[in-house]
C-alpha cells in the first residue's frame, strides 16, 4: 500500500451546500473498510461543524479553524494549535462594525469587505495575525498557522508523513496542505488556480468526484495514474551537458558499485541529503560505520555495543526521525543474522505506515549474499532501495533484479556495469562517449531504457565539511602545497594548507606577493590543488586588478578564503566580494 491517509477539504469537496450526502457518506465508510485512514481538513469551526456533520467520527482527526484547531471524535479530544485572539482586538472590530463575524477557539472569521477594517485593526493593535481568502471568507489567524499546518500536525498523531497522503479540495485555502500530500487532488467544481496545482481533477464535483478519487485509491491504491502523474525525482547531479540526472522518488531499487575508496560513501551521502531535502524517512543499514556521522540521522549502535530492532524501529515511529543501523558494535559472523532479524520488522513497519521509503544496505555482497534465505520475503518490496557493494556478482540475484538504476563509482565503471549485467543474464549497455572525468560516475537507468550519462554528483555537506578541514587547516603533500620563492625565485616558502598560505602572504614582502599574483599562481593553486572552482575564480578577478597595490590584494585574497574556509559557507554572499573587488577597481 502507497496511500494511508486521505485528507479532504469541507464545504465545496465532500459538502454541497453545507450538506454531506449519503453517497459520500458510504464511500468514505468504503475507504476506512479498507484500513485507510481519514482526515477533514476544514475553514469551519468545530461547533458548526459537529452540529451540521453527524458522520463526523469517521474522520480519525478533523483539522478545523483553518489549522487552529485539531479535533479527536473517538474522545471528544481537542487541541489548540495556536493562540485565541486577544479580547482588545475582538472589541475593536465590533465597535467599528464588522458584521457579520464570529470568533472561534483561535479564528476570527468575517466576510469581504471587512478585511480593509481588519486589517487596520490587526495594524493598530500591533498583532502578529494574518488574514487568509476564501471564496469571499475573511479569517484572521495567527501567522504562521494555515491547513498545512494544522495537517501536519494530525500526521504527527498519527505517525504518518505527507508521503502516504492523498489530499482533496476546491479553493483557495486548501493550496496550503495540497501541496503537502504526496497527490494532490483537485474535484472538478474547484478554482481554476487549485486545477492548475494539483495531479489531478475528477471528473465529478463535490462528494461524486470525492468518491471517484475513494474508488481510484481503494482498487489499485491510484497505480493507473502515479507513474504518470506524481513523477517525483532525486537529483543526482548534473551530466556532462549541464543537465540534471535524477531518479524516481519512489523507486525502484538503485546499485551503487565500485571498487572500495572509490567514492561510494560520498555518493550515498549526497542521495540521503536529497531524501533529507523533500522529507523522506531512510534506514541505513551500516555494518563498518562509514554512517555514522551523519547530523540529520539518529545513529543505533556504538563500536561497543551493537543496535538493537525495538531501538531502530523506535527511532523510525516518528515520522521525521530518519535511523543509521551501526553494526560494527556486531562480531562479523553476527552481522547478517542481525540483518535477518531486522528486515521483516522493517517490512512489516512498511506495511503498516508505507516508512522507511527508503532502505539503503551497505555492504550489500556480506548481507544479502547469493544464498541468502530471505530474499523472496525481502523482494516484496525493493522499490526504494539502495544497495552498495565493491562486488555485484556476489549479491543475491534476485535482489539485483529489483534494480532499476545503476551508478557505477570509480575509474572502471565499464567493468561495474559488465558484472552486474552478467548477473542479470543482459546486455551490457554502452559507455557515453568523451572521457570520464574526476569526479563524475556513470549513472544508468536500466528501468527507463536509457543509455549511461556521466554524472557529477551533487556536493554533499558531509564531504563539504571534510573538504574544509582538509584544505584549511590539513596537511597536504609537498606536490601539492603552494610555495612562495618571489619574483628571482630565492625564497621557498611552504604552505601546506590555507591557514598557512594566509599566514605566510601576510609575512612575505610586496615583491614576491605581487610576482605570484600577477602571474596567475595563487588562483591556478586554488583550482588544481584545493579543488574550489567558485575560490579559484574569485582569485582570478583579483590577479586581474593590474594597478591594485599589494595591500589592496592581500586583503581581498583573505576575505575571499575566509569567506569560505574559516566561515559559515554562503556562496549567495558573493555581493559582498564583488563590493570589495569594485573598491579594488576605483583605486586603480
Amino acid at each position: 500500500m502507497r496511500f494511508f491517509v486521505l485528507a479532504c477539504d469541507y464545504d465545496g469537496t465532500i459538502a454541497h451546500h453545507g450538506v454531506v450526502s449519503p453517497e459520500m457518506i458510504a464511500a468514505l465508510r468504503r475507504f476506512v473498510d479498507t484500513g485507510r485512514r481519514l482526515v477533514l481538513v476544514t475553514g469551519r469551526e468545530l461547533d458548526e461543524l459537529l452540529e451540521i456533520f453527524p458522520e463526523i467520527d469517521l474522520f480519525e482527526w478533523v483539522v478545523a479553524e483553518n489549522g487552529a484547531v485539531l479535533y479527536r471524535g473517538s474522545d471528544r479530544e481537542e487541541k489548540l494549535l495556536a493562540e485565541p485572539p486577544p479580547e482588545s482586538f475582538v472589541r475593536t472590530l465590533r465597535q467599528r462594525g464588522v458584521a457579520p463575524f464570529s470568533v472561534g477557539r483561535v479564528i476570527v472569521a468575517t466576510w469581504e469587505p471587512n478585511q480593509t477594517v481588519v486589517l487596520d485593526a490587526i495594524r493598530d493593535h500591533g498583532l502578529d495575525l494574518q488574514v487568509i481568502f476564501n471564496k469571499g471568507a475573511v479569517m484572521v489567524l495567527p501567522a504562521g498557522v494555515n491547513k498545512a499546518s494544522g495537517f501536519l500536525a494530525a500526521l504527527r498523531q498519527m505517525g504518518l508523513s505527507q508521503h502516504e497522503a492523498v489530499g482533496v479540495g476546491d479553493a483557495e485555502n486548501d493550496h496550503a496542505f495540497l501541496s503537502l500530500c504526496e497527490c494532490s487532488v483537485a474535484v472538478a467544481n474547484a478554482l481554476p488556480a487549485v486545477k492548475a496545482r494539483a495531479h489531478f481533477v475528477t471528473k465529478g464535483d463535490h462528494g461524486e468526484g470525492v468518491a471517484e478519487l475513494i474508488d481510484q485509491i481503494v482498487n489499485d491504491d491510484l497505480a493507473a495514474i502515479s507513474a504518470r502523474m506524481l513523477a517525483r525525482e532525486l537529483i543526482i547531479g548534473l551530466d556532462a551537458q549541464g543537465r540534471e540526472a535524477t531518479l524516481p522518488a519512489f523507486g525502484p531499487g538503485v546499485l551503487i558499485a565500485g571498487p572500495s575508496g572509490s567514492g561510494k560513501s560520498t555518493t550515498t551521502t549526497s542521495l540521503l541529503e536529497r531524501l533529507v531535502e523533500q522529507h523522506y524517512q531512510f534506514c541505513v543499514i551500516d555494518p563498518e560505520g562509514d554512517y555514522d556521522s551523519l547530523s540529520f540521522a539518529i545513529t543505533v549502535g556504538t563500536a561497543d555495543n551493537g543496535p538493537s530492532v525495538r531501538e531502530v524501529l523506535q527511532v523510525l515511529a516518528q515520522p521525521d526521525q530518519n535511523v543509521v543501523v551501526n553494526l560494527i558494535g556486531l562480531r562479523l559472523s553476527d552481522r547478517p543474522a542481525f540483518f535477518s532479524k531486522l528486515m521483516p520488522q522493517l517490512l512489516e513497519l512498511r506495511e503498516q505506515s508505507g516508512r522507511p521509503h527508503w532502505l539503503i544496505v551497505d555492504e550489500a555482497h556480506h548481507l544479502l549474499p547469493p544464498a541468502w534465505d530471505l530474499a523472496t520475503a525481502f523482494a516484496k518490496d525493493l522499490g526504494r532501495a539502495v544497495f552498495i557493494t565493491v562486488n555485484p556478482d556476489q549479491v543475491n540475484s534476485q535482489v539485483l533484479s529489483s534494480v532499476g538504476t545503476v551508478i557505477a563509482v570509480g575509474a572502471s565503471p565499464d567493468k561495474t556495469l559488465r558484472t552486474y549485467c552478467r548477473t542479470q543474464k543482459i546486455q551490457p549497455p554502452t559507455l557515453p562517449g568523451g572521457k570520464q572525468e574526476s569526479g563524475q560516475v556513470v549513472v544508468w537507468s536500466r528501468s527507463a531504457g536509457s543509455d549511461p550519462l556521466y554524472v557529477r554528483v551533487a556536493p554533499n555537506a558531509v564531504e563539504r565539511k571534510r573538504h574544509i578541514r582538509k584544505y584549511a587547516e590539513g596537511e597536504l603533500p609537498p606536490d601539492r602545497s603552494f610555495y612562495f620563492k618571489g619574483p628571482a625565485g630565492k625564497l621557498n616558502l611552504r604552505a601546506q594548507n590555507l591557514m598557512l598560505f594566509l599566514q605566510l602572504s601576510d609575512g612575505v614582502d610586496d615583491d614576491t606577493w605581487l610576482h605570484h599574483l600577477r602571474s596567475g599562481d595563487y588562483s591556478e593553486w586554488f583550482r588544481r590543488c584545493i579543488k574550489d572552482d567558485v575560490l579559484a575564480g574569485e582569485a582570478r578577478a583579483i590577479e586581474s586588478l593590474a594597478e591594485a597595490s599589494a595591500e589592496t590584494t592581500r586583503s581581498l585574497m583573505r576575505k575571499s578564503v575566509e569567506h569560505y574556509y574559516t566561515l559559515p559557507i554562503d556562496r549567495s554572499r558573493l555581493s559582498e566580494d564583488k563590493d570589495l573587488t569594485a573598491n579594488a577597481e576605483a583605486e586603480e
